[in-house]
């Protein structure tokens, strides 16, 4: 496997006052993938982002992009990585063109018309191009932080919360515009509330909380590994207990007898396969049933149960 685009190890950042926002985080990021990053608010997020980009002082620990280490090299590192804030900070008086022709130029870039363009109609910002940002909507704005981030052709892009605010429609267009940017070989670190944003995007996934990365895995991998299954079975007639062969399986009775709950397998097909045999195992039993709904656990379902029962945001 090649070498990490980012490396960080042990990294802290403790806030006058003794506040902890990151407390040791190891983490690797590899080049081309798409890096989903969930956790509650207040979980150390933005001050991770924020300590790569050179927002933040962290207290302790290491950071390397591009084998250059962000303590002593920075600048070199920095002119190759973008990043979309969270918050809509721009120069609302200025417009589209002049404000992105900008964020060209500050990492050393000539200024280039025929990139700024490209980036523009990509974004379908084309024809608010001498329009004043301030004119904007909500959705439109968040798509300028994008046009500036990428004026200067980052490798590796950060996105924290890049969707907040903006409808489904718009939201699902963005993924096809990050989507289309990770074929071109850009790197991509995310920080989402919407978890449905990460199980349609992500390749790995990581929860942070408290500051602490709790997991890092590739979706499909936590998925399978995590994930349940969940079927519920209305009987035709109520049990008083569970048949033998039945009682094999992981199943308990509800609802007086008349409803069947099964919970195990994975979120990945395994626990399909077994409701399959338990549908059948009723059969031989004798004992009819009326419907059979079946539910997999989503990235939302594991991200919850990790946490405690606390949202992401």
């Amino acid at each position: 496997m090649s070498e990490p685009i980012l490396s960080i190890r042990g990294l802290t950042k403790t806030y006058k006052g003794g506040t902890r926002a990151l407390d040791g985080v190891d983490l690797s990021i590899n080049r081309g993938e798409i890096f989903a990053l969930l956790g509650p608010n207040g979980a150390g997020k933005t001050t991770l982002i924020g300590a790569v980009c050179g927002l933040v002082r962290p207290t302790s620990g290491t950071m390397t992009a591009f084998g250059h280490d962000l303590s002593r090299d920075w600048r070199r590192a920095r002119a190759r990585i973008g990043l979309v804030p969270q918050e809509l900070a721009t120069d609302m008086f200025e417009t589209v063109w002049r404000a992105v022709a900008y964020s060209q130029g500050l990492f050393g870039k000539p200024y280039d018309p025929a990139r700024l363009g490209e980036i523009l109609k990509s974004l379908s910002l084309w024809d608010k191009k001498d329009a004043q940002i301030r004119a904007l909507s909500g959705g439109m704005k968040r798509r300028v932080l994008i046009a500036k981030a990428l004026a200067h052709d980052p490798e590796l892009l950060f996105l924290d919360e890049p969707t907040a605010g903006v409808d489904v429609e718009l939201r699902k267009d963005m993924w096809q515009q990050i989507a289309a940017l990770k074929e071109r070989g850009v790197t991509i670190i995310l920080t989402t509330h919407y978890i449905e944003e990460a199980e349609e995007m992500a390749d790995r996934v990581g929860i942070i909380q408290g500051g602490r990365i709790l997991m890092v895995d590739e979706k499909r991998a936590m998925m399978e590994r995590l994930g349940t299954t969940e079927a519920v079975i209305d009987l035709a007639a109520p049990l008083a207990a569970l048949p033998p062969e039945i009682a094999a399986f992981p199943v308990e009775l509800a609802d007086g007898g008349t409803r069947l709950i099964y919970r195990g397998g994975n979120g990945e097909g395994g626990g399909r396969a077994d409701v399959a045999q338990l549908a059948q195992a009723l059969t031989r039993a004798g004992v009819a049933f009326t419907s059979l709904d079946i539910h997999d656990s989503s990235l939302e379902d594991i991200f919850v149960g990790l946490l405690g029962g606390k949202e992401a945001a």
